[in-house]
């Protein structure tokens, strides 16, 4: 059968070879792992370069493990101060407990660097597989493997992101797109950095899919192959059958394929959305959707609405100091007019004694003269409504909520209108995610339920888009934030 003809293209094999499974240890409930951080060479399409990787792996190491299972990282920096690094485990819900990340839940998830752009890099997929003699809700695998799509950029990540801040502009785009780190025998130099699956006819697989790229949203597809979409960010969802699905950089997704055509080399293939700034007429019914309604389990939605809450997502022009940018301005991301700036305290810290928050920002972005506010407070337990977002540039955007899952009720193309959208929202079976693309020129409505308390980061899974929920705590006895442990480093 012919090769697919995608310049990402990777080729899945299909022979009569077993695929190899690790395997864990039937009676181990504490899984431990060493994550070593260090500066390694890596050569990809001719390109060597020196890049932050852990455990000298691109991508770095799988976290396996069972629901209910205790696992324990020990990150070791080496060499000391040659970056700043802190890792976030994309998902992985923490209850009570917001001075780390944490697992509450099984599935597919990943984990990243959270600083600038060393999550190029430095990244790794989180399997969480359920209890021992809980089935999947889903025809039983024969086998499972991990998808990683990535980037690849022949310079370093952090200087690249760094001269495109100089001039105001956007960075440059990636050189190639990779599948667990590898480019394909599309590109020069890369006919053995080309990832293989081998599999047994007859035989069906489950693939976790993690989009692992800094900017660009992908299609996934296999030449020749059908794909039943079981789960997306961790939570089981009604199958659908498809020949290719999107993921947006940070989004998850299962898929169940059938080796059932001839023997032979079939490519996989990753490839980015090409976004393009004109109007969208959009005539089509339903509206455009990329997820799945979920139905098994039960999806419930908060139906009450305590707090409506509407962000606009935006470029502005950002006057610069003196000298520290070529044309005197930069473009700046925003929610609401406002750009993101890091606090001189941390805020979780401040919320707790005997550290008291500072009342002033750090600086100010406002570019409307409107004074807006970019924190929200809220009580646990309140059902913390519909988040709408208006697209206000050319570009779609991945948004990520840290230390929830939530409901995509609804979303659509044009500016939100509070009048008629809210009558089309999906109550009944909306997909559960913890990451969801907001369209260019169009919006999102997120739901979820604020029963953890905590200082959450909701952020844009490109840069600058970033926002604080603080939930207080609540009166019950498991409604309020731990204490922070001893060790915890101070900003």
């Amino acid at each position: 059968m012919a090769m697919a003809s995608s310049r990402h293209g990777l080729p899945l094999v299909l022979s009569a070879l077993l695929l190899a499974v690790l395997t864990l240890s039937a009676q181990a409930d504490v899984k431990r792992y060493q994550f070593d951080i260090v500066m390694s060479n890596v050569s990809r399409l001719c390109h060597a370069k020196s890049m932050v990787t852990v455990n000298v792996g691109y991508p770095g190491p799988t976290i396996y493990a069972r629901e209910g299972d205790r696992v324990v990282v020990r990150a070791r920096h080496q060499p000391r101060g040659a970056h700043n690094v802190t890792i976030h485990c994309h998902g992985l819900k923490q209850r009570r407990n917001g001075w780390a990340d944490g697992p509450a839940n099984r599935g597919t998830l990943w984990w990243h660097a959270h600083i600038a752009w060393l999550r190029a890099t430095v990244h790794g997929a989180v399997v969480v597989l359920p209890e021992r003699g809980v089935p999947y809700p889903f025809p039983k695998p024969d086998a499972e493997a991990e998808i990683i799509l990535g980037e690849w950029w022949h310079a370093d990540v952090e200087a690249i992101e760094k001269q495109g801040r100089m001039p105001g502009m956007a960075p440059n785009t990636s050189d190639a797109h990779t599948i667990n780190g590898k480019p394909g025998p599309l590109f020069p130099c890369s006919e053995k950095h080309t990832y293989a699956l081998q599999v047994q006819w007859g035989k069906t697989y489950l693939l976790r899919v993690v989009n692992a790229a800094v900017n660009d949203e992908l299609f996934f597809s296999i030449a020749g192959h059908t794909m039943t979409v079981v789960e997306i960010d961790a939570t089981y969802t009604k199958p659908l059958a498809a020949s290719t699905i999107q993921l947006s950089p940070g989004q998850t997704t299962n898929v169940l394929v059938r080796a059932d055509q001839k023997p032979g080399r079939y490519f996989m293939a990753a490839k980015p959305f090409n976004h393009v700034p004109v109007p969208a007429d959009d005539k089509t019914r339903p509206p455009p959707s990329s997820s799945t309604p979920a139905s098994r389990p039960p999806s419930s939605p908060p139906r009450a609405v305590d707090r409506h809450l509407l962000y606009t997502i935006g470029l502005n022009i950002d006057p610069c100091r003196a000298r520290s940018c070529l044309n005197g301005s930069r473009l700046a991301a925003s929610l609401n007019n406002i750009t993101f700036v890091m606090p001189a305290v941390a805020l979780l810290q401040a919320s707790s004694p005997p550290t008291s928050p500072t009342a002033r920002p750090p600086a100010r972005f406002n570019y409307t003269g409107v004074p807006l506010t970019t924190g929200l407070a809220t009580s646990l337990g309140t059902r913390l409504s519909k988040v709408a977002y208006n697209l206000l540039s050319v570009e779609s955007h991945p948004f990520h909520l840290h230390g929830y899952n939530f409901f995509v009720v609804g979303r659509g193309l044009g500016n939100f209108d509070p009048a008629k959208d809210p009558a089309k929202y999906n109550l009944v079976d909306p997909p559960e995610r913890n990451t969801v693309g907001v369209p260019a020129g169009g919006w999102t409505a997120i739901r979820f339920r604020a029963d953890n308390p905590g200082v959450w980061f909701l952020h844009c899974h490109l840069e600058g888009l970033k926002i604080a929920f603080l939930v207080e705590d609540g009166n019950g006895p498991d409604e309020s934030v731990l204490p922070p442990p001893k060790d915890l480093p101070e900003c």
